[in-house]
């Protein structure tokens, strides 16, 4: 396997070291690098007096600072270093490589839940990935300019072909693209929070998360997605929503504009945190998620279906995890508004006939099949509907598959069909984007039946045939009702 797919289908967790002694900041120079000696070790983490991380001092910091410059009993404090960089555990390796590179760092400490849980040193972690990794670890990595985040998406293409020649899977490459992507949103949204703060308006007047939804929610992008993005704010006095308001107003236009310029296309249903729909407090989200689950009507069922892959990008996490909590509960067993879910999209057909003959889209090229629109949307779909009504709050479709899995709502055959059938028609699509792209073409949903190879097009009818089963299966159970293709 080559280093492209060691390096970008890793974890920072697969490749740290456990955590390093830890002394406290008022701890000697001589029992800081007593403890270094006895472990070791090239560095130690320097901890506050409640366990907190203070800083680090690392070999480097006794060469420079304390051999033959300072008295050994000075307070570790004097020298460590203090502007501490950390990573967090499922970060991907690349950008740890990256921002070690950037900013010269030989160890990043890995935190979790405020704590020091591992070290990643910088030899180890570079030793996964030759030069032409570093190269586009470094393009992956870059400064946040307009040009810097365009690169950084551009690059993305490369890396997945080489993935997929390196045999990882589809959805190892589409969680790359994901990452990436929600990587962007959140170097968008720091940068758009300082401008503002340096422009004279102050910093956010109360917390708040951006999410993500959509694709992007559900850890599955393909090239080029669409914004799907919205905000939730801290509960804030109602005499204080002028105020609060048009600071959050400002921050989402200016969020969106730059996600356009970097390459995210404007969502054409306005599922942006511009529209007030999807820029709420806590609160009211609670609320407005009630409210479209009890409503059932085609615009409730519609925007609730949107909402529902969220996934937290940037801020105070918690607010994110209260309102998933609170929608998962909501669902768990909602007969009433799933099946109105199923109703809904009743529109949408797989692209194969009763007997087995592919639906083709109209128009030229001759022979074109929809992968999205004709397969993989209803699947996905399909999937959520019956993870809501089993309370699995995962948001990716494989995960959620598992877990119906494990609580029996999937036996082990029909788990594996539907992943199987999932993972063929996500292959697919993502080899055609990137063929869209290397031949400079329109990236489109639509492959060409006459490219694919007999066994991929036979692959492709079963994989049809089990979305078949799987929408009829739910729309059995939920409406009493049985599709027709």
């Amino acid at each position: 396997m080559r280093s492209f797919a060691q390096i970008f289908a890793r974890t920072v967790r697969e490749t740290m070291s456990p955590p390093p002694p830890v002394v406290k900041e008022d701890s000697s120079c001589l029992d800081a690098v007593a403890k270094m000696t006895h472990g070791n070790t090239s560095c130690v983490i320097v901890q506050d007096s409640s366990g907190g991380l203070k800083g680090i001092l690392t070999e480097v910091d006794v060469a420079r600072r304390i051999a033959f410059r300072i008295d050994p009993d000075s307070p570790v404090s004097d020298v460590m270093t203090s502007s501490i960089v950390t990573i967090k555990p499922d970060d991907m390796l690349y950008r740890a490589v990256g921002i070690m590179r950037h900013k010269h760092l030989r160890h990043l400490p890995v935190v979790e839940n405020s704590k020091v849980v591992g070290i990643l040193r910088f030899r180890e972690a570079l030793a996964v990935a030759s030069s032409v990794v570093v190269d586009r670890i470094d393009d992956l990595v870059y400064e946040d300019t307009i040009a810097g985040l365009k690169r950084m998406r551009s690059v993305q293409v490369e890396i997945a072909m080489a993935m997929l020649e390196d045999g990882i899977g589809t959805a190892g490459v589409q969680g790359l693209i994901s990452h990436v992507n929600r990587d962007v949103h959140r170097r968008i949204i720091e940068r758009i929070v300082n401008d503002m703060k340096q422009d004279g308006l102050g910093e956010p007047p109360v917390e708040f998360c951006a999410v993500i939804m959509g694709s992007g929610g559900r850890n599955e992008n393909y090239l080029y997605p669409d914004q799907d993005n919205g905000l939730i704010l801290a509960d804030y006095e109602d005499e204080r929503h002028n105020e609060i308001d048009s600071y959050f107003i400002e921050l989402s236009e200016r969020m969106t504009r730059v996600l356009y310029e970097v390459g995210f296309p404007l969502c054409k249903g306005f599922v942006m945190a511009t529209n007030p729909i999807w820029r709420k407090t806590i609160s009211q989200w609670k609320q407005q998620t009630s409210s479209w689950t009890a409503k059932r009507s085609s615009a409730a069922v519609r925007f609730g279906d949107i909402f529902f892959d969220f996934v937290p990008v940037w801020g105070k996490k918690a607010l994110a995890s209260q309102l998933r909590k609170h929608i998962t509960e909501l669902l768990r067993n909602n007969v009433s508004f799933l099946a109105e879910v199923v109703k809904d999209q009743r529109m949408f057909k797989p692209a194969i006939r009763t007997f087995g003959r592919f639906k083709t889209e109209s128009g030229p090229p001759r022979g074109r099949v929809d992968l999205k629109k004709g397969g993989l949307q209803m699947l996905v779909n399909s999937i959520r509907i019956l993870a809501l009504q089993n309370g699995v709050s995962e948001t990716s479709t494989l995960a959620r598959i598992d877990g119906l899995k494990a609580i029996e709502k999937l036996s082990i055959n029909e788990a594996e069909e539907l992943t199987a059938a999932f993972t063929h028609i996500s292959t697919l699509l993502l080899k055609h984007q990137i063929g869209c792209f290397n031949r400079r073409e329109y990236v489109t949903n639509a492959v060409v039946l006459g490219t694919l190879s007999r066994l991929e097009r036979q692959r492709l009818k079963e994989a049809l045939r089990t979305v078949v089963w799987i929408q009829e299966r739910i729309a059995g159970d939920l409406t009493g009702d049985v599709l027709s293709a």
